[in-house]
């Protein structure tokens, strides 16, 4: 099991360790004074030996590769700028859910729907969520409405207006 801290800091502990082996101390006194086990010790005195202090230097992480290659991950966002009604869908909205169909059919790669987000978010693309607005929604009566009835509904004495920013009543003076 990888011991915690950052990547720094288990780097620090492996230089302590290599200090402490130049100073002739046992693997053993050197793992009980570190925290680790003999054979960790052991690990970071070899690859010293072999490489140097390069070899004692943090490694990346990698994590699992992609199963989507470069050039397919190009091919992907190709088709997905073509709209999903070329794809057969009847909407031009792209779900998670479509991508991963699209992705299925295209590249004979599984992916769920919610990694398909995150391989987007890596491809520079953000996720949009729509607005959802009536399709009978008519903005020129609705700012009329604004201008004409709201400012008689408002529960203000003479409709609405700016309220001041002073803390203190007008009468106070």
């Amino acid at each position: 099991m990888r011991p915690y801290g950052s990547p720094r800091t288990l780097e620090r502990r492996r230089h302590k360790a290599v200090a402490l082996l130049r100073r002739k101390f046992s693997l053993h006194e050197v793992a009980r004074r570190i925290g680790c086990h003999p054979s960790s010790v052991m690990r970071w005195r070899n690859a010293l030996a072999e490489g140097g202090t390069e070899a004692l230097q943090p490694k990346a992480a990698s994590g699992r590769p992609c199963r989507l290659s470069e050039s397919q991950r190009h091919r992907l966002v190709r088709e997905l700028r073509k709209g999903a009604p070329a794809h057969g869908y009847h909407t031009d909205l792209w779900t998670t859910r479509r991508i991963a169909e699209v992705i299925e059919r295209l590249f004979g790669v599984r992916y769920h729907r919610d990694h398909v987000g995150r391989l987007l978010h890596q491809m520079g693309w953000s996720h949009q969520k729509p607005e959802r607005r009536a399709v009978e929604r008519d903005e020129r009566r609705i700012e009329e409405w604004k201008r004409t009835a709201w400012p008689r509904v408002k529960k203000t004495p003479r409709g609405w207006r700016p309220t001041s920013s002073s803390s203190t009543s007008r009468g106070s003076c």
